[in-house]
C-alpha cells in the first residue's frame, strides 16, 4: 500500500486550480508531445509530396474515427478506478483494471475486423485515383497498430484514476521521440534506411505505439505504486459483473467520441470532393486546430479525474467546484489558443506544405478555426465532468442530436448547398459544437443534482432506520 497517495479535497478556489494544474500539466506536456509528433508527421509528409499528404489525410481521417472510439471506450476506466481509489478501495481497483484490459483488448479485435472490412471500400470514396495505391499501404500498415494502442490507452487511463498523470507522460514523450526519428529514418531513406515515403511514416507509428504498449505494462509490474493493482490483474477472477459494469461505463464514451470525430472525418470526405488540394489545406489546419483540442483535453481529464474522486467520496460540492475551475481554466486557453491561430496560422502552414495552392486554401480557413474554440473548450469540460460522474448515458443521445442530426445536416448545406467548400465544412463545426455545449451543461448539472439527492436519500433512511 506504501506510495499510494491518497486524494485531498479542495479547500477552495484557488487550491482547485492548484490541484487541476498538478493533475493537467503533465497530461498538457502528453498533449504537446503529440501535436509535436503530429506536426512532425505532417510536415515531413507534406516535404516529400502533395500525393503523399493528401493520401495520409484521408487515411488519417478514417482512422481517426476508430482511434477516439477506443480512446473514448478507454475513458470509462476513470471513473471506475477513480471511484475506488477515492474509497481507498486498491484491490478491487486491481480487479476492475483487469476487466477493463480484457473488455479493451476485445473492442480494439473488433475495431481491427472492422477497420479491416472497410479497406476494400476504399476505392469507393470518391477520392482522387492517383492517392489510392499510396492510401492502401499505408491504410494496412497503422491498422494493427490499434490493438496496442488500446492496451495503452486503457492502463494510462487507470493511472489517470489513481491522480498518476506523470508516468503515461514520459512513456508518450519517448513514444514521440521514437516517431520522430523513424519517420526522418523512413520517409526519406536516412541514416542507411530504405525510402518508404508515406508508408514510412505508417511504420514508425505502429513502432511508437507497440513500444508505449510494452513500457506501460513494465511500469506496472515494477512499481511500488502500482503493485496491489498489478497482482490484482495477474491473479484472475476479474468476473462478469466487472467486466459488465466497464462496458456499461464505457459504450457511451465510446459512442460519444466516434460520432464526434465522424463529423471531422464526413468533413475530409466531403473535403476530397473538392479536390486534393482542398483535403490537403483540411488535413493541415486540422494538424494546427489540435493545437487548441488537445491543450483543452488535458485539463478536460484531469477534471474528469478529480470528479471521479470526489463522487466515489459523495462530495458533490467539491463536483461543482472543480467543473467550475477546470471550465475557466479551459476558457482561458481557448483565449490563448485563438490569439496563436489569428497571429501565427500563416506561418505555421508555410511549414506543413511548400505547395502554394494549399497555403492559400488553408488561409481562408483561419475565421472559422478560431470560432469554434470556446464552444469546443466548453463541450469537453462538460463531457469529463459527466465521466468523472459515470453517468455517461446521456453522451449517447446528446452527440447524435449534435453531431450527425445538427452538426452533418449544417456541414453538407454549408458546403454543398451554399457553394463554401471546405470552408463551410469548417463553418460548420462551431454550430454542432455549440449545440454540444448547452446541452451538456443542462445535463451535467441535472446529474448532479440528481446523485446528490440519492445520496441525501440514503443518509434519511439510515437515520430513519438507526431509529435516530
Amino acid at each position: 500500500m506504501e506510495n499510494i497517495i491518497e486524494p485531498s479535497a479542495p479547500r477552495g478556489y484557488f487550491s482547485t486550480v492548484k490541484n487541476l494544474l498538478k493533475l493537467g500539466l503533465p497530461v498538457l506536456v502528453t498533449q504537446v508531445g503529440i501535436i509535436v509528433v503530429s506536426f512532425a508527421d505532417t510536415m515531413m509528409v507534406g516535404a516529400y509530396g502533395l500525393n503523399e499528404l493528401a493520401a495520409s489525410a484521408f487515411v488519417n481521417s478514417l482512422f481517426l474515427i476508430g482511434m477516439v472510439m477506443l480512446l473514448g471506450f478507454a475513458g470509462g476506466v476513470t471513473p471506475i478506478i477513480g471511484a475506488l481509489y477515492g474509497k481507498g478501495d486498491h484491490e478491487e481497483g486491481g480487479l476492475m483494471l483487469r476487466a477493463s484490459l480484457l473488455v479493451n483488448i476485445a473492442m480494439a479485435g473488433i475495431f481491427i475486423m472492422a477497420m479491416g472490412c472497410l479497406y476494400f471500400l476504399l476505392p469507393y470514396f470518391g477520392q482522387d485515383a492517383d492517392l489510392m495505391p499510396i492510401a492502401k499501404e499505408y491504410y494496412l500498415i497503422i491498422l494493427p497498430s490499434l490493438l496496442p494502442m488500446a492496451i495503452f490507452n486503457c492502463m494510462q487511463q487507470a493511472c489517470n484514476g489513481v491522480t498518476d498523470t506523470a508516468t503515461p507522460m514520459w512513456i508518450i514523450i519517448g513514444a514521440d521521440i521514437l516517431n520522430i526519428l523513424g519517420n526522418y529514418a523512413l520517409i526519406f531513406g536516412n541514416w542507411g534506411c530504405p525510402e518508404l515515403g508515406l508508408a514510412g511514416a505508417g511504420w514508425s507509428t505502429l513502432a511508437a505505439r507497440t513500444a508505449s504498449a510494452i513500457a506501460i505494462i513494465i511500469v506496472y509490474t515494477l512499481s511500488p505504486r502500482y503493485y496491489i493493482y498489478w497482482q490484482n490483474v495477474v491473479r484472475g477472477g476479474s468476473g462478469r459483473d466487472r467486466k459488465l459494469q466497464v462496458w456499461k461505463t464505457s459504450y457511451p464514451l465510446m459512442v460519444q467520441s466516434g460520432v464526434e470525430c465522424g463529423l471531422w472525418t464526413v468533413g475530409a470526405v466531403v473535403s476530397g470532393w473538392f479536390g486534393k488540394v482542398e483535403l490537403a489545406a483540411y488535413q493541415v489546419m486540422n494538424t494546427i486546430g489540435q493545437l487548441g483540442f488537445m491543450i483543452y483535453m488535458s485539463f478536460g481529464w484531469a477534471t474528469s479525474i478529480k470528479v471521479a474522486n470526489y463522487t466515489g467520496q459523495k462530495d458533490f460540492s467539491c463536483v461543482r467546484l472543480v467543473t467550475k475551475v477546470g471550465l475557466h481554466m479551459i476558457l482561458v486557453l481557448a483565449t490563448i489558443a485563438s490569439l496563436v491561430f489569428l497571429f501565427f496560422t500563416d506561418k505555421m502552414v508555410n511549414y506543413f506544405t511548400p505547395e502554394e495552392d494549399v497555403v492559400a486554401y488553408a488561409m481562408m480557413m483561419i475565421l472559422p478555426l478560431v470560432l469554434y474554440q470556446y464552444c469546443d473548450g466548453t463541450q469537453l469540460t462538460y463531457v469529463n465532468a459527466l465521466r468523472g460522474t459515470s453517468e455517461v448515458k446521456p453522451l449517447l443521445w446528446i452527440s447524435i442530436v449534435s453531431y450527425i442530426f445538427v452538426g452533418i445536416s449544417v456541414l453538407m448545406l454549408f458546403a454543398v448547398g451554399f457553394g463554401m467548400e471546405t470552408v463551410g465544412v469548417y463553418y460548420s463545426f462551431s454550430v454542432a459544437l455549440l449545440t454540444a455545449a448547452v446541452l451538456l451543461v443542462v445535463t451535467f448539472r441535472r446529474t448532479v443534482r440528481k446523485l446528490e439527492s440519492q445520496e441525501n436519500n440514503k443518509i434519511v433512511l439510515n437515520m430513519l432506520s438507526n431509529g435516530e
